[in-house]
């Protein structure tokens, strides 16, 4: 059975939404290599001094999209002088846009091993962007996020993913109203079948949809490489 009209609406407005959030994040993404690619040249690693124009587009964007709570961009240790990883992301504070701080040292007790996480490592594979998530936030603000990134290259060579992170909370100011018009049970699910958002009680967040039940479907949504797909009643 196709989905009701209120579905159908839902869905490309989703899509919309996340289409529009992913050609800038390949811009941004784009931005960084230009960044890095009229810098050092090929071959040369990446040092620790060279970031200042980093904050700046993370900055822009963040200002750009007030719906992200944080942005930046992540290296491959492989191309960073140091030899070890290199996050570089900011998010908006009361004191103005703050870098967060991350432990990268691989003998610390907190230490963020973050090209093993899905959002690098997919994005390395694949050469396409991703979403990871929803997961409690890192940060320890105990709410659920979804950090969308896409790859960048220096001279080439994958080198790290550029992105930003919305959390759970956010998407459903933005998506809920229209999600509400469903006649019955909703859900936005992951690539996963992981529940971001439901117009109700019946789906929880984090919660795997491993089939639709009766009287549901999973339709899927067009946005490419992101896997997302909406739940909806027959």
């Amino acid at each position: 059975m196709s989905p009701s009209q209120p579905a159908v609406v839902a869905l490309g407005s989703i899509a919309k939404w996340f289409n529009d959030a992913s050609a800038d994040t390949y811009a941004l993404a784009s931005a960084v290599s230009d960044l890095f690619t009229l810098g050092p040249a090929p071959g040369v690693p990446v040092a620790k001094n060279e970031l200042a124009g980093l904050k700046v587009l993370a900055c822009a964007f963040l200002k750009d999209h007030p719906f992200a709570v944080g942005s930046g961009a992540t290296f491959a240790s492989a191309v960073v002088s140091e030899g070890q990883g290199l996050l570089e992301w900011w998010s908006p504070g009361p004191q103005g846009v703050e870098k967060l701080q991350f432990d990268l040292d691989p003998g610390g007790e907190r230490f963020y091993d973050y090209e093993r996480l899905p959002f690098f490592t997919s994005a390395e594979r694949t050469g396409e962007e991703t979403v990871w998530g929803p997961y409690v936030d890192y940060l320890g603000s105990d709410e659920y996020i979804l950090t969308h990134a896409a790859p960048f290259y220096i001279h080439g060579e994958f080198a790290g993913v550029a992105g930003y992170d919305v959390t759970v909370r956010v998407l459903e100011d933005i998506f809920l109203p229209i999600m509400r018009s469903i006649p019955g049970d909703a859900a936005l699910l992951n690539a996963s079948n992981r529940v971001i958002i439901g117009n109700s009680g019946a789906y929880l967040v984090g919660e795997r949809i491993k089939s639709a039940p009766d009287g549901s479907d999973i339709v899927p949504m067009d946005v490419p490489h992101l896997g997302f797909s909406m739940l909806v009643p027959s």
